[in-house]
């Protein structure tokens, strides 16, 4: 038995040894700047870009602190949907203005390509009403549903704020976002009411705005909400179907009003390719023929703001 133990020790000894060993003459790890890859040109080249576009941005940052432009942007920003910081959106526009730039010099010479280099900033401007307004009408078509996930969620059991949690989390954007933003606003000590009126003139909606009087009178007088809520649903979904019906009905309005807007820049162009000495007389005439130039842009001004107001029904 003592032999058996003997031979059991030296073998845990010789095992012990030689993993002592192997250890020992591992090689050192290598250093951390051997591991990374090589820094090429291509990179050499990148990083200093991305100093150069960080220096730019953050220079137009403090430019638009400074002036207190920088939440006007962000909120247009914000309303449209786009998750940009003001500065970023800035530096886009003005590449794309010096591209465009670029391209007109090109194209039509110094002349057009300044016209290019105004529009970028234009296009911008109406890119974002653009988006804002499409987003503001998806808000106003998703509202019918977000009422029925309002009065489910409360019959279901929920308090007020944990079935607007819920409807945020259940809902489509913007839907989703604006909810949310309500959500984070009282949790940091707004009042439901108050941020949900705030979400209402932030998104032009009218029919949000009975939702959170509806609530807001709720919470004073108590109630069954879910019921209330449903009425609320159903007023929204008749004044809809009305503005559908009139849109359906001024749409033959509208497509003449485009085709008489669009009929004097068109015959203009042809003319002017067909026959250039008809339209060059204008320009060759004086006094008279840029007299009649401005006389015809304002009547086009005059009829385009008239036939809006005309095909534009508000109720």
């Amino acid at each position: 038995m003592g032999g058996l133990l003997a031979g059991v020790g030296m073998l845990l000894a010789a095992g012990l040894t030689g993993l002592f060993l192997v250890a020992s003459s591992r090689r050192p790890r290598l250093p951390m700047d051997r591991r990374r890859p090589p820094v090429t040109a291509a990179d050499a080249r990148r990083s200093q870009l991305s100093k150069l576009t960080g220096i730019t941005t953050e220079a137009i940052a403090v430019t638009l602190e400074r002036y207190g432009w920088t939440r006007r942007i962000a909120t247009a920003l914000d309303l449209a949907g786009v998750r940009v910081a003001p500065a970023d959106f800035l530096v886009l526009v003005a590449v794309g203005g010096v591209v465009g730039a670029l391209f007109g010099l090109v194209l039509g010479g110094p002349v057009l390509g300044i016209l290019f280099l105004v529009a970028s900033p234009l296009a911008a401007k109406f890119g974002l009403g653009f988006l804002v307004g499409r987003r503001k009408k998806k808000f106003g078509d998703q509202l019918d549903n977000t009422l029925q996930l309002f009065a489910g969620s409360l019959r279901a059991g929920h308090s007020l704020l944990r079935a607007v949690d819920a409807v945020a989390k259940e809902s489509e954007a913007p839907t989703s976002e604006e909810l949310a933003r309500v959500v984070n606003e009282t949790r940091i000590g707004r009042g439901l009411d108050e941020a949900m009126e705030m979400t209402a003139e932030r998104m032009e909606s009218e029919d949000f705005s009975w939702v959170a009087q509806a609530i807001g009178i709720h919470r004073e007088v108590g109630g069954d909400l879910a019921e209330v809520l449903d009425r609320v649903g159903a007023t929204i979904r008749e004044r809809n179907q009305i503005k559908r019906q009139v849109k359906t009905l001024s749409a033959e309005g509208k497509m003449s009003a485009y085709i008489l807007m669009a009929l004097p820049v068109l015959i203009a162009g042809i003319l002017s390719l067909i026959n250039p000495d008809y339209i060059g007389k204008f320009l060759t005439s004086g006094l008279w023929g840029y007299g009649l130039i401005a006389l015809a842009l304002v009547m086009f001004v005059i009829g385009g703001f008239w036939m809006a107001k005309i095909v534009k029904i508000r109720f």
